[in-house]
């Protein structure tokens, strides 16, 4: 269980230096200089990467405690990326994790990087704040070994690119680069587990976007009003937010599920499952958030869009529900009929 202390430490930092107007700076500049700052002297990018690797201690649960609380505030920054996803691939290969903002490539099906002799070649696509940061990490894996590489983004050509909340997801290619360190993947690290452990950010973020955007749905709508009353009285628009705070409920519960697993295994079953969830409770609640709104929902000046484009963003980010529904299906098949309940029941505890 995580310390109440640091979530409402996260809390109050987030809210202090990702305001409306912080997070509009940051889309047009590419990177929130000052908000980096000031998490990095907190030490929360590092949180769940053990203090021998540079890391700031704490676990994996600490770690995504901490997103769902970057989630809610629209944070602009590479929290996953530098603690959850490259400091753990660092850690794992005993190399040592940068002192500044990290960033991974996510593994796109598109990238066809290589190491030969030594020397990074190839192109990794979507990469989050390629452009904004120095340190990448790349997880090069073969299918018989992987090996863990730290290279500098200035190395590479890079080819900017954009997602939905105006991130960047930057394409950088790489012609025999010397990587600043490498090493073997440890046990268990593999492609595969990225891909579960990019999901699993994802899900936390989305999580605490979610419930961010059923607070400020109902706020608005107990403050505007229309006829002499908020408009929240009308039956239509009572709707709308009772679909908005149930989405977020689900998604809230799916991702404590989770979170309660990890302290047994990997929760690969419920990693999947809680993708499909809450990507679907993401399209359901940006759309009922954004009727209950009205016009002012799309409203540049407004801070719903914080919220609803990085949802829409999240929710294709490692695998979108599509491709988690058939990861489960798979796996539905392969246990079989008098599997089937047990793994509903059990999810990954079934599995063995």
């Amino acid at each position: 269980m995580t310390d109440q202390l640091l979530i409402d430490t996260a809390e109050r930092l987030f809210g202090d230096v990702c305001d409306f107007a912080a997070v509009e700076a940051a889309e047009a500049e590419g990177f929130a200089t000052d908000a980096w700052s000031a998490v990095a002297e907190m030490g929360l990018p590092w949180i769940g990467v053990d203090e021998a690797a540079g890391g700031a201690g704490g676990d994996l649960v600490d770690a995504l405690a901490v997103l769902r609380v970057a989630g809610a505030h629209a944070v602009p920054l590479p929290l996953a990326e530098t603690g959850v996803l490259a400091g753990w691939l660092l850690a794992s290969a005993e190399l040592t994790v940068p002192d500044g903002a990290v960033t991974v490539a996510p593994g796109d099906p598109a990238d066809d990087l290589t190491l030969t002799d030594g020397l990074v070649s190839g192109t990794v696509n979507r990469v989050p704040w390629g452009s904004a940061v120095n340190d990448l990490v790349i997880l090069v894996d073969d299918g018989d070994s992987a090996t863990v590489v730290l290279v500098d983004t200035a190395s590479a050509t890079l080819e900017p690119y954009v997602n939905l909340a105006g991130e960047s997801r930057d394409t950088l290619v790489f012609d025999r680069v010397e990587p600043l360190a490498s090493g073997p993947a440890g046990d268990g690290v593999d492609a595969d587990a990225l891909l579960y452990r990019g999901a699993l950010t994802r899900v936390m973020l989305m999580a605490g976007a979610l419930d961010a955007m059923s607070r400020l749905t109902v706020s608005y709508t107990h403050e505007r009003e229309q006829f002499g009353r908020p408009v929240a009285r009308f039956q239509a628009v009572q709707s709308h937010l009772v679909t908005c705070a149930q989405e977020a409920a689900i998604a809230g519960v799916t991702a404590d599920a989770v979170m309660r697993r990890l302290a047994h295994d990997e929760a690969r079953f419920e990693i999947a499952a809680a993708k499909v969830v809450v990507s679907e409770a993401a399209t359901k609640a940006t759309a009922a958030a954004h009727q209950a709104h009205g016009a002012m929902g799309l409203t540049k000046e407004y801070e719903l869009h914080h919220l609803s484009r990085r949802l829409w963003a999240w929710r294709n980010e490692y695998g979108g529900a599509r491709y988690w529904s058939q990861v489960l299906g798979e796996a539905v098949v392969d246990v079989g009929g008098d599997g089937l309940y047990p793994l509903i029941t059990g999810g990954s505890a079934a599995l063995g």
